[in-house]
């Protein structure tokens, strides 16, 4: 219960996760996917997403970052989703706890209105739906337009074991061997981890940075010590704290300052091996937006399921 408890009212924090390394797949994909059982589909979810962005400002990273952890677990295949009786599932694991229910919530109510169209119903893949939703949360904030790959099947299994996330603290060489095994290069990951433009994370996943991490620029750090005062791991901040609703650049730009949040964000502008890229998309929105784009649609081929070992879940939160 303790952990539910943890689960409402953790903030959102980007984080991937780790089994054996799902493989890469992606031929039975394309974006036309549904257009002969729901034409629409594409459309209903946008609203569905644009609905839940309206109501609560935590949809759209939340949304974002459940489609990341899903991908980096066992592939996108919607089991982050899945809910089983004994406790033992992905979102109920130590690190799924920081998952915000904004983000399930947003996926469900995009399932819902997929399946009110007669024509869509039980036609379209939870997995699917999550990263349509993920692209139109990008969207909604400021960021790319993006074609997605659709035809992926649902997992049936979601076990806590799985759950293993490169952590805020991690350098380089261990985000560079996490992505690596997913099959992405360290370009994606530098891509992807501008999705830390929105979204904030809790003092506890960073707290320990401030005073003592020379990276950190100074000023930044008073600021944050009014978020988490003491030991207090209680409190929050932004993890771009100069545009936190908006997807752009602004989180590269705060690399250059000083100003990441997490260690694993600044290691990027603190290694010479990365901070190109940094300077690269610090300067140019577009190259970021493009590269972004390309890699969140080489995430969505990873560990995808087809219809012999996945299914079309009715309800996302339980195997048919």
């Amino acid at each position: 219960m303790r952990r539910l408890r943890l689960l409402l009212a953790a903030f959102f924090l980007l984080a991937p996760d780790v089994l054996p390394p799902p493989p890469m797949a992606g031929a039975q994909l394309a974006p036309d996917y549904y257009a002969d059982v729901c034409p629409d589909l594409e459309s209903i979810v946008r609203d569905a997403v644009r609905m839940s962005v309206a109501h609560s400002p935590v949809a759209a990273p939340a949304t974002l970052r459940l489609f990341f952890h899903d991908c980096a677990v066992r592939g996108c295949d919607a089991s982050i989703m899945l809910i089983n009786p004994d406790g033992d599932d992905e979102w109920r694991s130590l690190d799924g706890i920081t998952l915000k229910p904004e983000g399930f919530n947003t996926v469900m109510s995009a399932k819902a209105a997929v399946d009110s169209d007669p024509q869509c119903r039980n036609m379209v893949s939870c997995a699917d739906i999550l990263a349509l939703a993920a692209r139109d949360a990008v969207f909604l904030s400021g960021g790319p337009d993006y074609q997605v790959e659709l035809g992926r099947y649902d997992g049936r299994v979601s076990t806590e074991a799985s759950v293993l996330i490169p952590h805020g603290s991690f350098d380089l060489d261990q985000l560079n061997r996490f992505f690596s095994g997913l099959g992405l290069s360290q370009a994606d990951m530098i891509a992807l981890s501008g999705a830390h433009t929105i979204g904030a994370a809790s003092c506890g996943f960073f707290g320990y940075r401030v005073g003592a991490d020379a990276a950190m620029d100074p000023a930044f750090a008073d600021q944050l010590r009014g978020s988490c005062p003491g030991a207090a791991a209680g409190g929050f901040a932004f993890l771009d704290a100069a545009t936190p609703l908006r997807f752009d650049n602004e989180y590269y730009r705060n690399l250059r300052a000083g100003r990441g949040l997490l260690a694993s964000d600044q290691a990027l502008y603190a290694d010479a091996r990365s901070r190109g890229a940094v300077d690269r998309y610090a300067a140019d929105q577009g190259a970021f937006f493009r590269d972004f784009a390309a890699a969140m649609t080489r995430l969505g081929r990873v560990g995808v399921r087809t219809a012999e070992d996945g299914e079309v879940r009715r309800d996302c939160r339980f195997p048919n």
